[in-house]
């Protein structure tokens, strides 16, 4: 694989695939393919787990308002200012 070798994912942004690179010794072809089939199954398992749960908001929180707006603490007032 090179840094050139792009794929386009669902959403149309250009993803690079993931590299695989054997720093020492000499695999096999039977090998390879044991540890890039371990990898991929690992890979597409933690894609899957990685969601976010969606916030549960009930229907008295969505119709509440506050009921005032915060108060500006960087505004000094009244005739003490210093």
């Amino acid at each position: 694989m090179t840094g050139q070798d792009q794929t386009a994912s669902a959403d149309g942004a250009a993803s690079s695939p993931p590299l695989l690179e054997i720093t020492r010794g000499t695999a096999t072809e039977e090998e390879l393919a044991a540890l890039i089939a371990v990898i991929g199954d690992a890979y597409a398992t933690e894609q899957a787990e990685a969601t976010v749960e969606e916030p549960q908001v009930s229907a008295w929180e969505r119709t509440q308002r506050p009921l005032r707006r915060p108060l500006r603490r960087d505004i000094p007032w009244g005739r003490f200012s210093g």
